[in-house]
């Protein structure tokens, strides 16, 4: 199966260098993508930049594939599934959940026209506990700045194609039942969920960027999400 893997903001194609032994291992095709605007000064890039760039990496693939979207690259991934839903046969999302129409990112500082990557020490501690500080010395190095406009444009969803993909959703410290009780408080996020036709959480025991804290096991989970 060839396998598109979209990185989440900050990241390269070289953020998933330990996820893709195992994947080719197993048979699969891996495609690390790069945003466009990524690590590029003043960059004008916006989000819908960034889903035509997954719909052109689908379009030059001949036949089905799985789309694999880390944290904010999961909503990269949900706009090309709904473009192309004829052609995805899986979307699995890494830490993050389905957006709704016109769902943002989130929204950091802007420095000289672009966003930097702010540090591990920026982020909640649940969600780089199982980053050491080995692996925080050599992983910093690899971020590059984002698109000034990326993190906060809404999502362009027209359709509901997407709802008919199946999705598998690996997330760090929720289980499939606690997910379905906590979206219920998310508003818009929680119809999404409810549209889609056949969904799966699996929880991975890890925090938000297990392509560095647990590479091997995140390659497996996206194997039997791939099946």
């Amino acid at each position: 199966m060839d396998i598109i893997l979209i990185p989440g903001l900050w990241l390269t194609a070289s953020s998933w260098d330990d996820v893709l032994p195992a994947l080719r291992e197993a048979g699969h095709t891996p495609h690390p993508l790069t945003m466009p605007g990524v690590g590029v000064a003043n960059s004008d890039a916006r989000l819908s930049d960034w889903v035509d760039a997954v719909v052109d990496e689908i379009d030059r693939i001949d036949g089905p594939v799985v789309l694999v979207g880390h944290s904010g690259g999961g909503n990269v991934a949900w706009g090309a599934a709904e473009r192309r839903a004829d052609r995805v046969s899986r979307v699995v999302f890494v830490d993050t959940t389905p957006p709704p129409p016109r769902a943002d990112i989130s929204e950091f500082p802007v420095v000289d026209g672009v966003i930097p990557f702010p540090g591990w020490d920026f982020f909640d501690a649940e969600d780089v506990a199982d980053l050491d500080d080995a692996t925080r010395r050599r992983t910093a190095p690899l971020t590059a700045s984002v698109p000034a406009k990326v993190p906060t444009d809404g999502l362009a969803l027209e359709g509901t194609e997407r709802h008919r993909v199946p999705v598998t959703m690996l997330m760090g410290s929720m289980d499939e039942a606690t997910f379905r009780e906590v979206v219920q408080k998310w508003g818009a996020f929680a119809a999404e969920f409810a549209a889609i036709e056949h969904a799966e959480v699996v929880r991975i025991d890890t925090g938000h960027w297990p392509q560095f804290s647990a590479p091997s096991r995140l390659a497996r989970r996206i194997i039997d999400a791939v099946g």
